[in-house]
C-alpha cells in the first residue's frame, strides 16, 4: 500500500463545492487486512479539540490513553503502516457541552489527503433542529462524507424523541449508515455528576423505534452496550438496518453473550471497532486473538461485513446495492 502524499487539493475534488474539498475514497479493499470502523479525530487543523478540556483530561484516564490527540495525517501514517483503512470522525455537541465542534471541513479534507486509508464520518447536532438537517444534507452532498455520528449521552438527546424524526428521514433518504454510541461511557465518567452527561441517552432499546421506523437508514450501534448487551444483541438480530461495532473495549472484556452471538447470527452483523485514539488497534487485536470465534468469522468482523456495509467496491468506490440493510 503505497502513501498518499498529495495535498487535500489534489487527492479530492474541490469543483462545484464553493472551495471546500470533497472527499473521493481510493481504498483498495483487497490491499488491506481490516476496516477500523470507529476512530476519534480529537484535534483539527487550528489545535482545537473536540471536547471541553476536563471532558479530555477524564477520558484519558479513564481509557490510559497514550497519544490522546494525533492529527489527521498521523492517524493516517498509523492505519496505513498496519495495512488498515479506518473511519474517521468527530462530535457535534456543541448545544449540550457549550463548545464549539472541530471542524468536519477540516477532517474531510485530511481524510482526502490520505484517502487511501481513511474514511469520513460527518456529524450534526441534533439540537440544532432544521439546521441539523441542513447541515447533514452539506456533508453528505458537498464534503462527501460517507456516514454520520452521533452520541445521544454527550450530545444530551434521546434519538426516539418525536423532534428528532425529521433528521432520521432526512439521514435515511440521504442513505449513508449512522453511528450511535451505545452503553457505558468514558466521557465524564468521575467527574462530579459525570459531567451533566446521562447515560439513559445510550440506551440500546431507545434506537429500536429509530430503526423500525426508517429501515433504509443503516444503524451501527457502538461498543459492546453494557448494561444493556441482552437488548443490543435482539434489536441487532431482528432489525436488517442494525449492526454492532465492538469498539470501546478490548475484546477480552467483551460479554459472553455478544462473543457467542457474533460467532453465529451475529457473524454479519458485527465490526470491527478500536475507538482510537483511546484504545490502538495493536492492542485490540491481540486480544481479539484469544476469542473463541470461528476462523471463517474472523475476516467477516475485521473486514467483510465493513466492505459490504460501506458499499466498498474493489477500489473503495461505492457499490450500487452493496449495502445489504
Amino acid at each position: 500500500m503505497s502513501a498518499n502524499t498529495g495535498s487535500a487539493g489534489s487527492s479530492g475534488s474541490t469543483e462545484g463545492t464553493g472551495g471546500a474539498v470533497r472527499y473521493e475514497c481510493r481504498v483498495d479493499v483487497e490491499a488491506v487486512t481490516a476496516i477500523d470502523m470507529h476512530v476519534h479525530l480529537e484535534v483539527d487543523d487550528c489545535g482545537h479539540v473536540s471536547m471541553p478540556e476536563d471532558v479530555m483530561e477524564a477520558s484519558s484516564k479513564y481509557f490510559k490513553a497514550e497519544e490522546r490527540t494525533p492529527s489527521i495525517d498521523r492517524i493516517g501514517e498509523i492505519y496505513r503502516e498496519q495495512k488498515m483503512a479506518a473511519v474517521v470522525f468527530t462530535v457535534d455537541a456543541s448545544t449540550q457541552m457549550n463548545h464549539a465542534p472541530n471542524s468536519i471541513d477540516d477532517l474531510v479534507a485530511g481524510c482526502a489527503r490520505n484517502n487511501d486509508v481513511l474514511i469520513p464520518f460527518g456529524s450534526v447536532d441534533p439540537r440544532k433542529g432544521p439546521a441539523a438537517l441542513i447541515e447533514a444534507r452539506r456533508q453528505a452532498d458537498v464534503l462527501g462524507v460517507r456516514g454520520f455520528k452521533f452520541h445521544p449521552s454527550v450530545q444530551g438527546f434521546d434519538p426516539s424523541d418525536e423532534q428528532f424524526r425529521p433528521l432520521w428521514a432526512e439521514l435515511e433518504q440521504i442513505g449513508l449508515p449512522c453511528i450511535f454510541h451505545t452503553g457505558q461511557n468514558g466521557m465524564g465518567a468521575g467527574l462530579p455528576g459525570g459531567r451533566g452527561i446521562k447515560l439513559k441517552y445510550s440506551n440500546p432499546l431507545l434506537l429500536d423505534e429509530v430503526a423500525a421506523d426508517h429501515p433504509n437508514l443503516p444503524i451501527i450501534m457502538a461498543h459492546p452496550s453494557v448494561p444493556w448487551q441482552d437488548e443490543a444483541n435482539s434489536i441487532a438480530t431482528h432489525k436488517a438496518n442494525v449492526y454492532i461495532d465492538l469498539s470501546g473495549w478490548s475484546p477480552k472484556y467483551f460479554p459472553e453473550s455478544l462473543v457467542r452471538q457474533s460467532n453465529n447470527v451475529l457473524s454479519r452483523k458485527v465490526l470491527f471497532g478500536t475507538d482510537f485514539p483511546l484504545i490502538t488497534a495493536e492492542k485490540w487485536m491481540r486480544a481479539f486473538a484469544d476469542l473463541p470465534l470461528k476462523d471463517e468469522v474472523r475476516p467477516l468482523i475485521l473486514k467483510d461485513n465493513a466492505v459490504r456495509l460501506l458499499g466498498l467496491g474493489s477500489t473503495g468506490r461505492s457499490t450500487s446495492g452493496a449495502r445489504d440493510a
